[in-house]
């Protein structure tokens, strides 16, 4: 997959291609109905596949303090649109000079002179240019004048409601994590590199993998039990913690996560976290003592967990290699 950051990276051989719009924030189900359904007609037009993306996302420039948490950062989007058949990402600086442009430029600059699209979709509420002045009907008529064609997202439902992010933020917000796995076709992971800490944990006799998240908001706060990928075992069990750490004063909000039965050093690593149950909220302790009496409580439930969780595991994978037999 090839990653263009910006219309002035855009090349004559960009020309040609089927393409969406979105912020694509969590990749989750209804996200990858829409690259399927791109995947198939660039079959068909022999094109290669492109998502459009802004960053910052639309929201975040107009009302930075009132923009939902995100799901997924920009490379944490990078990393699951590999998953699915997308052969370009192009991520669009969204600025004050961006969101100036007219309806009818973004058209013209961008769909026809930079892309040369051939086969666009988006939502029929999707909106662009300046003050919004564009929708799904300008683009219809668009690609009539210039030989594209502009087709409706095909909804994804589940459970009597449409998938998207705002409903896997709600279940997020519940601490759902089932709910969220379901729509987002995985469990709800946050990726970011192992950096050095203050080295609290050690003192507690709990040493953590630190990685910050580099977001204003998070769609989860608290204590859940995890699996972490990336390493050369994996994936490993663990407990994290996502908040600021109210007992030590702490004001940034930091994933610390905890590995069951590991002391590798992996700073630098570059690292998925699976979230599989929250255990409690984020507390503030009256003394370390408390703070770590409450740690070893959080690791002896984790420990519970993962021996139902992987009893649980290997069942299903009996029943499905015994179901197996038959075909």
């Amino acid at each position: 997959m090839e990653f263009i950051r910006g219309l002035h990276n855009l090349k004559p051989r960009h020309r040609g291609c089927v393409a969406t719009i979105g912020n694509f924030d969590g990749v989750h189900l209804g996200h990858q109905a829409v690259i399927g359904q791109l995947a198939e007609r660039a079959q068909e037009l022999k094109l290669p596949t492109l998502v459009l993306l802004f960053e910052p996302q639309p929201q975040e420039f107009f009302r930075p303090e009132a923009a939902p948490p995100r799901l997924t950062r920009l490379r944490e989007k990078i990393v699951a649109l590999r998953r699915y058949s997308v052969d370009r990402v192009l991520c669009v600086r969204f600025n004050a000079r961006f969101a100036a442009l007219a309806a009818e430029d973004f058209i013209r600059r961008v769909l026809v002179e930079g892309l040369g699209v051939r086969y666009l979709v988006v939502g029929d509420d999707f909106r662009f240019g300046h003050d919004r002045r564009g929708d799904f009907a300008m683009l219809a008529e668009a690609g009539r004048r210039h030989g594209f064609q502009v087709v409706n997202m095909h909804p994804v439902n589940m459970d009597g409601a449409r998938v998207s992010s705002t409903r896997i933020r709600a279940a997020l917000a519940q601490a759902d994590l089932a709910t969220a796995e379901k729509l987002l076709g995985r469990p709800y992971r946050m990726c970011g590199r192992v950096a050095h800490g203050d080295k609290r944990g050690r003192t507690l006799g709990v040493p953590t993998a630190n990685i910050y998240l580099h977001r204003k908001t998070t769609p989860l706060t608290g204590v859940f039990v995890v699996e972490m990928f990336g390493l050369a075992r994996e994936p490993l069990p663990g407990v994290a913690n996502i908040g600021t750490r109210p007992t030590v004063g702490g004001t940034r909000t930091l994933l610390e996560a905890h590995l069951l039965d590991f002391a590798d050093d992996i700073y630098g690593a570059y690292v998925h976290v699976n979230f599989l149950h929250k255990l409690r909220a984020e507390m503030r302790f009256a003394s370390l003592d408390e703070l770590k009496a409450r740690i070893a409580q959080d690791v002896a439930e984790a420990r519970a967990f993962f021996a139902q969780y992987h009893t649980n595991y290997s069942t299903q994978r009996r029943k499905d290699a015994e179901g197996a037999k038959g075909f």
